[in-house]
């Protein structure tokens, strides 16, 4: 019979007294853990399972709100039509504030799956993802739609977490296969990074400009428009001379204590520098003030 050893989970490597203990008070910080040798990877201060991956120890959220869908496994969330018809947060500005309350409710929600992970029963048995799993699976479209839920791409999912949580890690080398779907990750990641950090710098490094260009044209681009206007920043896309694509963002600066509510097109400042491709060997640059 085939056991997988992909992973395996470690019941014994924090005494279950000092995990009930210090989640009691929510003590568990994000990031890497020196007195028990493990990344913890949560972000609610609460951990449950550790998993050991490739012999790095990485503490999972405990579980919690685990959502059931009808078919016993992974289904992406509708996005309400309501809501597709907004492009923008000017068009959001637009609607009335009884339109408003019915859907603050669904965007926090949107926004907490994002930074802290999804539950899932998964075939009956408790699933996480890390937010950038989630941001992948929901808001990403590849080349043949929505993505697949592969339990291969959820542990390479909580890995790149543990990675971007150590403070002692400088990044991750990933041996892939062909088809296996990395491009359209990698794509996905940049989109959801580039969108909530500032003052940064996102990159493609391919063998040749063209395959760096295409990777651009082709995943970062269609991903990135089909962002929720509470995701994505305000863009403006344009091709240039040479038929290079941009993708300019721009932040909404909140100037002299003015609420989001009374932000007007005015107010616009900042990101100068594009999302755009290049036919360099490095290629798409996102520079964000």
């Amino acid at each position: 019979m085939y056991e997988q050893s992909l992973f395996k989970i470690l019941p014994n490597h924090i005494k279950p007294k000092v995990i009930d203990k210090k989640n009691r008070y929510n003590k568990w910080e994000y990031g890497y853990n020196e007195e028990f040798d493990v990344i913890v990877i949560s972000k609610t201060g609460k951990i449950g399972d550790i998993y050991e991956i490739q012999n790095l120890k990485i503490a999972l959220p405990k579980s919690q709100d685990v959502y059931k869908f009808e078919d016993n496994k992974w289904k992406p969330f509708e996005y309400p039509k309501e809501l597709q018809r907004i492009k923008t947060i000017f068009d959001w500005k637009a609607y009335d504030e009884d339109f408003k309350e019915k859907w603050y409710d669904y965007i926090d929600n949107e926004f907490k799956r994002r930074e802290q992970g999804f539950w899932f029963n998964n075939k009956n048995k408790p699933t996480y993802i890390t937010g950038t799993h989630y941001m992948y699976l929901q808001w990403s479209k590849i080349d043949v739609g929505n993505p697949d839920f592969r339990e291969s791409n959820r542990l390479f999912y909580i890995f790149w977490e543990a990675c971007k949580a150590d403070r002692r890690c400088f990044g991750m080398c990933y041996l892939k296969n062909r088809r296996s779907g990395f491009s359209f990750m990698g794509s996905g990641e940049i989109v959801n990074q580039a969108t909530i950090s500032s003052d940064a710098r996102f990159g493609i490094l391919s063998k040749s400009g063209p395959d760096a260009k295409k990777m651009f044209t082709d995943k970062v681009v269609p991903i990135s428009v089909n962002y929720p206007f509470f995701f994505n920043p305000y863009k403006t896309v344009w091709i240039d001379r040479n038929q290079n694509l941009h993708i300019e963002f721009q932040r909404l600066s909140l100037q002299d204590g003015t609420s989001l509510q009374q932000i007007d097109q005015k107010n616009l400042k900042g990101l100068i520098q594009p999302l755009t491709g290049k036919t360099l060997e490095t290629t798409v640059m996102m520079v964000k003030n």
